[in-house]
């Protein structure tokens, strides 16, 4: 048997406040959800004023970057992207019912090497989308660090 590591809700709670306010500090509407290690919501947060879309926008790219251990952009990036046309993993979009998300805002949260859930946003464009998902996981770096836990903050994670 292996002990696993799970992300507590009280945790995931932290993660999205803190994602919260690096949105309010730029200045975008965001929506935020952190999934466990299966991509099922521990925490989903609108914004006021954000895009009604954004609970399922942000819970796919959390799934996904859970799911697949790796954030969501590097799906499409350049030259070998794996869901680029003429790649092994074109198409790859139009898995689980469409719940794949293979654009950017998704990172996976990942924990003394292993990968214990998922980040999704969805409201900015890429690069607020990418900042308030790296002030989420610097949250969770700096609770668990003290305690002598390594939390990956980074906005390229391929596992």
């Amino acid at each position: 048997m292996k002990t696993a590591l799970k992300l507590q809700p009280a945790e995931a709670r932290l993660m999205v406040d803190a994602a919260i306010a690096k949105s309010t500090e730029i200045g975008v509407l965001e929506t935020v959800c952190i999934a466990d290690e299966g991509g099922y919501p521990l925490v989903i947060e609108r914004m006021e004023g954000a895009r009604v879309t954004g609970p399922q926008i942000s819970w796919n790219k959390a799934f996904t970057a859970a799911t697949h251990k790796r954030s969501t952009h590097l799906f499409n990036k350049a030259p070998n992207g794996p869901a680029l046309p003429g790649n092994e993993a074109f198409g790859i979009q139009l898995s689980f019912g469409g719940k794949f998300a293979v654009f950017v805002g998704g990172f996976p949260i990942v924990v003394d090497g292993e990968v214990v859930g998922g980040v999704g946003l969805s409201g900015g464009n890429g690069e607020q989308d990418t900042a308030a998902g790296v002030a989420a996981l610097q949250a969770l770096a700096d609770l668990l660090g003290p305690q002598g836990h390594e939390v990956l903050v980074a906005a390229d994670i391929k596992r």
